[in-house]
């Protein structure tokens, strides 16, 4: 068997929607085998449960090459983010648990095989690539929210401290009673007691509430929904390039947005 052909097999292989969902399988099986180990069981259940765990590690390692030799650029393959995360996890996943000094470090490390699932499943990689695009837009969300917070935060600790040191004592503290005042924890307990001192104190928590779990919030939650829009766009595209439709939808999408851009210039 020449090796093209046998890459093309691999790839057809690595492409295999049973192949896909198998790995996905022994992923489940692994965070629940994991899970297993935190109970009490007998040392035999254990010596089975080891041995499982080492089939797991096997498949791990045998699939991450299916992919590998699948690629017809070797060089190329660790350039995509995802298939260096799942041969670093694999490779870390080899590490001896038995060994006394390094069998928390591979517990842990087999904790995070399950993040493998992210890596397998196309639509929860759209799912964290739009998060992880967002952070810039959401840095200053969450900055102005921490501004907002602050001054709240100030303002509490100057008129409450003396009703209730344990919840206004300093600033710090107050910032910890108003993140719970945002996340409606017994939020109106707190409220009530300051309002026996001064009943006016209401604005103060409906202003926050209104802000911060009302305004910012579904300002991030905007923003994710935008970048994951155009996310799942660019993959459909991607699927797509060699639909003429779509060609030229996207040239009328880049024509319209030059126009509008020229417009503002204007």
């Amino acid at each position: 068997m020449s090796t093209k052909t046998l890459e093309t097999r691999l790839h057809a292989l690595a492409n295999n929607s049973v192949f896909e969902w198998t790995a996905v399988s022994v992923i489940i099986a692994s965070a629940l085998l994991l899970g297993a180990k935190t109970f009490e069981i007998s040392p035999t259940t254990t010596q089975i449960l080891n041995w499982l765990d080492w089939g797991i590690t096997v498949f791990f390692v045998l699939e991450i090459s299916v992919r590998f030799f699948a690629c017809s650029d070797k060089k190329r393959f660790f350039a995509d983010p995802w298939n260096l995360f799942d041969t670093i996890i694999v490779a870390v996943s080899l590490m001896p648990v038995s060994a006394s000094d390094q069998a928390l470090v591979a517990r842990l490390i087999r904790v995070f095989r399950v993040l493998r699932m992210v890596s397998i499943i196309p639509e929860l990689r759209i799912l964290l690539n739009s998060l992880i695009k967002a952070l810039p837009q959401l840095g200053y969300v969450i900055l102005l929210m921490f501004i907002i917070f602050y001054i709240y935060a100030a303002i509490g600790t100057t008129m409450f401290e003396a009703i209730n040191p344990t919840l206004w004592g300093d600033i710090a503290v107050s910032l910890l009673t108003l993140f719970r005042v945002m996340t409606f924890e017994d939020w109106t307990d707190v409220m009530y007691e300051t309002m026996e001192v001064y009943p006016l104190s209401w604005a103060y928590y409906l202003s926050f509430i209104f802000f911060t779990a009302f305004a910012f919030l579904n300002m991030v939650i905007g923003i994710v929904v935008n970048v994951l829009d155009q996310e799942q766009s660019r993959a459909y595209a991607k699927e797509h390039a060699d639909d003429p439709s779509i060609a030229s939808l996207q040239a009328e999408i880049v024509a319209l947005r030059e126009a509008v851009l020229s417009q503002r210039r204007d």
